[in-house]
């Protein structure tokens, strides 16, 4: 807890230990950084402790259909063994031979929701196989975390999350960096006014100034953004230092640090 706000982390990459230095890199490489943690889910309890975060919104990204499994199960194993810490996010693959199937696995195992990467994974936000996703997803009141905007693609850019926004318009879609990593500005422009469009601020306070961020908070508005470090990626403490400094209203902070993921994600704090 910091300055008696209750504090989640929105958005949190875990892998096993044996496999995390590896994927880890893998992003790193992806993006031409180097991560400030190492990927563990006891690395991400530590360093969140310390840095006074109280709960952590986990998941992981399949970049091949066979590994959904056993990441949704990796997943919703750490948080059985963690419940007042974790809640856990699903993964599906849009090339899967039975997209229905993993979707109703990882909601038996108790999983909050689905992370899709759709630069990372290598296809279009509006393609056919995650469609089946968003259906299922809104049919089964289970929020959807996108990486969304990149200016080197153009897989999850809005031009393509739009169309999705209005089909959809019963689901609740999170859209990680602002809503469009690297292009944020753009980004909040075209989708700030989509009810059912949330933000988290992972990977962003890096890469742009503070104003910037303060202005892109305010035009989502504070009842539509999420507090995220995009772990392993970001000293989380100098993440918290940062929107602290932004000079929000208590209540605003009381909202983007915990009161909106609680809501979105269906946490349980007690």
């Amino acid at each position: 807890m910091i300055n008696n706000y209750f504090v989640i982390d929105a958005h949190c990459h875990v892998y096993p230990d044996k496999i995390a230095k590896l994927a880890t890199s893998h992003t790193d490489n992806f993006y031409g950084v180097v991560s400030f943690n190492d990927g563990t889910v006891l690395d991400l309890l530590e360093k969140g402790k310390d840095a006074g975060v109280d709960h952590f919104i986990v998941q992981s990204v399949a970049t091949t259909p066979h590994q959904v499994k056993s990441i949704n199960e990796f997943i919703a194993r750490n948080v059985l063994e963690n419940p007042k810490k974790l809640t856990g996010l699903g993964t599906v693959h849009p090339r899967s031979e039975d997209m229905l199937g993993d979707l109703q696995h990882l909601k038996e195992l108790g999983l909050k929701g689905v992370k899709i990467h759709p630069d990372i994974q290598g296809f279009k936000v509006d393609d056919d196989g995650y469609k089946k996703m968003f259906k299922f997803c809104e049919e089964n009141n289970l929020s959807v975390l996108i990486h969304t905007g990149d200016y080197r693609y153009d897989n999850s850019n809005p031009n393509r999350l739009i169309p999705l926004l209005k089909e959809f318009e019963k689901l609740t879609v999170i859209g990680a960096h602002f809503g469009g990593w690297s292009i944020y500005e753009k980004a909040c422009k075209e989708l700030k006014d989509f009810k059912n469009f949330y933000v988290d601020c992972s990977s962003s306070f890096y890469y742009i100034d503070k104003q910037t961020a303060r202005n892109i908070i305010l035009d989502y508005g504070t009842d539509k953004v999420l507090f995220a470090t995009d772990y392993p990626m970001w000293d989380i403490k100098k993440e918290i230092e940062i929107l602290l400094s932004l000079g929000l209203q208590d209540n605003d902070y009381k909202k983007i640090f915990s009161q909106n993921a609680i809501k979105v994600y269906s946490v349980k704090t007690e």
